[in-house]
């Protein structure tokens, strides 16, 4: 199967679509999300399976878990001059009509990240041998290393137009926990919470720290609040650690999830004056 972060694709579409005018174009936007698919599909789908479409929940359990994660992104967006209500309407739009239309599985799960849908499924593979299947993980977020220490994953970053891979996941989760997660508002493990949110400087980790912990469990370095802080991450982090009804809320999305047959997308297209895209329906 191809496991696809559907907000990756679409926020990238819509702001190569955006450029400098700051206005969005549904019907544009609509385009190009659609195109990537198509072209995902034809190059991916005789090795890896089918599209599995998955979506970010509006409500997150990590910002439940930790106020501050995502903090920067959230005051990103009120600073900015885009109309941030305008593009979560186009997005929306986008995912109505794939779930209404498409012969894929779209999955969005309650207080979950798209990154919980793919590592749930992902373990599920896992997990029943006579599910085994190749999976191709369609996105350029480096978190989903972690899942190559299964050995049927795969990452693709659409962004790059290349494989990921060569990275120890092993290696790259402990140091991903170690050194936090800017970009989410994760600070490294010497920092307290509030580092980014307060913009207070991080506790700097050598290289030569680094590498000893690395090989080291947490328990053989750490001191209390050390310990509270490596803990807080990887909760945040390492993807095994959702919460159980997460997990399993993203399992039976996926198995009880139906699709559509083709048949509904030729007049799709048509409505939509999709016309290239008409051209090339086969791909879909």
């Amino acid at each position: 199967m191809i496991l696809v972060d559907m907000n990756q694709v679409t926020l990238s579409n819509l702001m190569v679509q955006i450029g400098s005018k700051n206005t969005v174009d549904p019907d544009l936007v609509r385009h190009m999300v659609l195109n990537s698919l198509r072209n995902y599909r034809k190059q991916f789908s005789e090795e890896f399976g089918e599209l599995v479409l998955c979506y970010d929940n509006k409500t997150n359990w990590r910002r439940e878990y930790f106020p501050n994660y995502k903090h920067g992104r959230r005051k990103d967006r009120k600073a900015s001059k885009l109309d941030w209500n305008e593009i979560f309407d186009t997005l929306h739009m986008i995912k109505s009509e794939l779930q209404e239309n498409f012969p894929y599985k779209v999955l969005e799960v309650e207080n979950a990240e798209a990154d919980d849908i793919i590592a749930s499924v992902v373990d599920y593979v896992a997990e029943e041998p006579s599910h085994y299947e190749k999976v191709l993980i369609l996105s350029g977020d480096k978190d989903f290393i972690q899942l190559q220490k299964h050995k049927f994953v795969t990452q693709y970053s659409p962004t790059l137009k290349k494989f990921v891979n060569g990275i120890d996941p092993d290696v790259y989760i402990k140091e991903h926990i170690l050194k936090g997660d800017r970009s989410d508002g994760v600070p490294n493990f010497l920092s307290p919470d509030n580092t980014f949110v307060e913009e207070i400087r991080q506790r700097p980790i050598s290289k030569k720290k680094l590498a000893t912990w690395i090989e080291l469990e947490p328990e053989d370095f750490c001191t209390e609040d050390m310990m509270r802080n490596y803990q807080r991450n990887r909760t945040l982090i390492d993807l095994s650690y959702a919460p159980d009804d997460i997990k399993k809320s993203c399992v039976g999305a996926y198995l009880n999830s139906t699709v559509n047959d083709r048949s509904g997308l030729l007049n799709y297209f048509i409505k939509k004056r999709l016309k290239t895209l008409t051209e090339n329906i086969g791909d879909f």
